[in-house]
């Protein structure tokens, strides 16, 4: 995994280039990572499932090449080119690709529970 901490500096990248597909699975790449938000480039291998589960943070997905599906609050959501989702925090989610399923995963900083 690589991770770029650049608080302070700008950062430029074409998205597809850093896209790396394994055989079986996922692979992930930190591109960004601030105090307040992490950008991390997911790229998913054909029918590989993510269970469901829950964040302490906001997260949007945004779907660089492939299709999916993502299933948010028990709610299905076509994971193609383009498509944005916002996923609140502590909603349960869970994905299987369909394809070869590359997007940039934003998570925010940590939602106050109080």
């Amino acid at each position: 995994m690589t991770s770029k901490n650049t608080t302070n500096l700008s950062f430029v990248t074409q998205l597809r280039s850093e896209i790396e597909y394994r055989d079986t699975g996922t692979f992930n790449k930190v591109l960004l990572k601030d105090q307040a938000c992490q950008h991390t480039l997911l790229c998913l291998a054909p029918n590989t499932e993510i269970s469901e589960h829950k964040s302490p943070r906001n997260a949007t997905v945004n779907v660089i090449e492939g299709r999916g599906v993502l299933t948010l609050s028990g709610q299905d959501i076509a994971l193609e080119t383009g498509v944005f989702v916002f996923i609140p925090a502590n909603a349960p989610h869970s994905l299987k690709s369909e394809d070869k399923l590359a997007f940039l995963l934003t998570l925010s900083e940590k939602v106050d529970s109080n």
